[in-house]
């Protein structure tokens, strides 16, 4: 299905130069009394390389209609991250290329969201937030609970995010998926 450059929204997947892309930045520029420019930003959903794309108001993207399932998380080797269908308990293995920075915010056995096209898995779709384990970060000093003092943290993921002083390790902390900050205990 074709739709407008002027209709397409960040997250929407389309097929361009006969691959599959997935759009992660939209921009509107109208220079002055010139007309309008649409810098559309495409992340390639096999190898994860991006390019930005100059377009007319007049051109046209070629929407694709994908399918999501549920999955579950169940290892890494060398060929990638290797997860389950719920459903038929199919295996399938995804790049690291083309997960990018979501394996952060994916544990072992954890269910989410997996995107396909065409029978073929193409990348995954985290939830809001997440619950990680806390496995280092520094005692808190004495004194420091009137203000909203920060510390550095590292979760069981190893990503490492800033939390309050009052936070411990080995404790369970819900981390938003699409900003990377702590948002409070589990």
């Amino acid at each position: 299905m074709a739709i407008r450059v002027t209709e397409a929204k960040k997250g929407m997947v389309i097929r361009f130069e006969g691959d599959l892309y997935q759009i992660t930045r939209y921009d509107h520029l109208t220079p002055g009394n010139l007309r309008a420019i649409h810098h559309v930003y495409l992340k390639h959903l096999k190898n994860g390389r991006q390019k930005e794309v100059r377009m007319k108001t007049s051109d046209q993207l070629d929407l694709v209609f994908l399918d999501s399932r549920e999955a579950q998380y169940l290892f890494k080797d060398s060929l990638g991250y290797t997860f389950m269908d719920n459903d038929n308990y199919e295996q399938f293995v995804l790049s690291a290329e083309v997960i990018g920075d979501a394996m952060q915010y994916i544990t072992e056995n954890s269910s989410l969201t997996v995107v396909f096209c065409e029978g073929e898995a193409l990348t995954v779709q985290l939830p809001p937030a997440v619950e990680l384990e806390i496995v280092e970060t520094e005692d808190a000093a004495r004194g420091d609970t009137v203000s909203n003092v920060q510390k550095p943290a590292k979760c069981s993921t190893g990503l490492m995010i800033k939390v309050p002083a009052h936070i411990k390790q080995g404790e369970k902390v819900r981390v938003s998926t699409e900003t990377g900050e702590f948002m409070g205990r589990a």
